[in-house]
């Protein structure tokens, strides 16, 4: 069975999850159509991206105004389906953070996915996040009919549903992939009861670069190093973060923060760590390849994420995977896989004191404490988690219907 994805950014560092998923279904026996927006220059650093940029068709490598010849043979071969898209865009608008022209460019980017879908013979089209790229895939529906399916990872589709029109993204699919039962449930709050049932639980997956049976036992170092992995932004909390470790520091010298990543508010996250004179004990990376983020997982006691919103970060199983602990907040979808001193340690999210005890927890862990943390992490994510348990759903709610 022939079938796309449509993706805002691909390849890219942050979304590897995207490309296991691809890669799982094509060992599911289908044959894959990769199609973004952007990527085509980004600067990455894994091979295995690179090779995923190869096979990928770029809608706007030509700028917008490529969109328009596109847009034009479509109104003549079906002036009806163009009228109901433009209709359908313009209600999309209503409500919306962006205006009509965006909407309207939205439609330009349908017909040019269409265009790519119809020479690939494509039978179902298959989107990441419920934001423009499944308003992309929605208005290719309209204009050529190929049924569509988007997974939702919140929490962004979750702080603006009215504005995404969410609702009628979800009356429109074939089914919704929801990453974990909290995102089901926020799914629930805005689909109308009668498409309930098309909101299925597809979790996302790791590979057996990370799944590899089994996991070392911990030794502890003199120097603890904590990792944090992810955007440097409000909702990820490194602020939060650097205010307890800065208490943490006071208490005990002999620890390290990493903060594998960057973002818009690494400027502010400098100026802290400079005001109070962190230098000695916390690095910033700025953007780094898959491989080297899992370099640094092995390399560090712990993995810390303070997250304020989530869905459930990818990289959170990562951790786990390979027996690096995990000291995180207990929002959205994180409890489904972690509970607090049995595969990890929680704590609530915006508390700096509850964030600091948290990591003197994690230092007064002795050897064998710490060893059935690392193994019951394993195994919770090896059993959740894999890959190609998760693609053979994904799989089968596309070939359904």
């Amino acid at each position: 069975m022939k079938i796309t994805y449509f993706i805002n950014q691909y390849p890219q560092v942050s979304h590897t999850f995207i490309r296991r998923e691809i890669i799982a279904l094509e060992q599911q026996g289908f044959e894959i159509q990769r199609i973004a927006l952007r990527g085509w220059d980004a600067d990455i650093a894994d091979e295995t991206d690179k090779i995923e940029r190869s096979k990928t068709q770029y809608l706007l490598k030509d700028g917008v105004k490529s969109l328009v010849p596109f847009f034009v043979k479509r109104l003549v071969k079906q002036p009806a389906s163009i009228i109901r898209a433009i209709v359908s865009a313009v209600k999309l608008s209503k409500m919306s953070e962006r205006s009509l022209p965006y909407h309207l460019v939205y439609l330009l980017e349908a017909c040019k996915l269409a265009s790519f879908m119809e020479q690939f013979d494509s039978r179902h089209v298959h989107a990441h996040f419920g934001t423009n790229s499944t308003e992309v895939v929605m208005l290719a529906n309209l204009l050529i009919n190929t049924p569509y399916s988007f997974t939702v990872h919140g929490p962004e589709e979750f702080d603006k549903p009215l504005s995404l029109h969410l609702n009628e993204k979800i009356a429109n699919s074939k089914f919704v992939s929801a990453i974990t039962s909290y995102c089901r449930s926020q799914l629930f709050r805005w689909a109308d009861y009668e498409d309930w049932s098309k909101i299925k639980i597809v979790h996302c997956g790791l590979d057996e670069t990370f799944l590899q049976g089994q996991v070392t036992d911990p030794s502890i170092s003199s120097t603890r190093q904590f990792l944090c992995i992810g955007r440097l932004c409000e909702q990820k909390g490194q602020l939060l973060l650097l205010e307890a470790f800065k208490d943490l520091v006071a208490v005990d010298p002999n620890v390290k923060l990493i903060l594998a990543g960057d973002g818009d508010m690494r400027p502010q996250v400098e100026s802290y760590i400079s005001q109070f004179g962190l230098h000695e004990h916390v690095d910033i990376t700025g953007w780094i390849s898959s491989g080297e983020v899992k370099r640094l997982l092995t390399d560090s006691d712990a993995m810390i994420l303070p997250s304020f919103a989530e869905g459930l970060p990818v990289a959170i199983m990562e951790a786990m995977a390979i027996g690096t602990p995990v000291l995180t907040t207990y929002i959205a979808g994180i409890p489904e896989l972690l509970t607090t001193n049995e595969n990890a340690i929680l704590f609530p999210a915006g508390d700096v004191s509850a964030t600091t005890k948290a990591m003197k927890d994690f230092i007064e862990l002795d050897e064998a404490a710490l060893s059935i943390l690392i193994h019951n992490a394993y195994s919770s994510v090896a059993t959740r988690h894999n890959i190609n348990v998760e693609a053979a759903k994904l799989a089968c709610h596309i070939r359904q219907g």
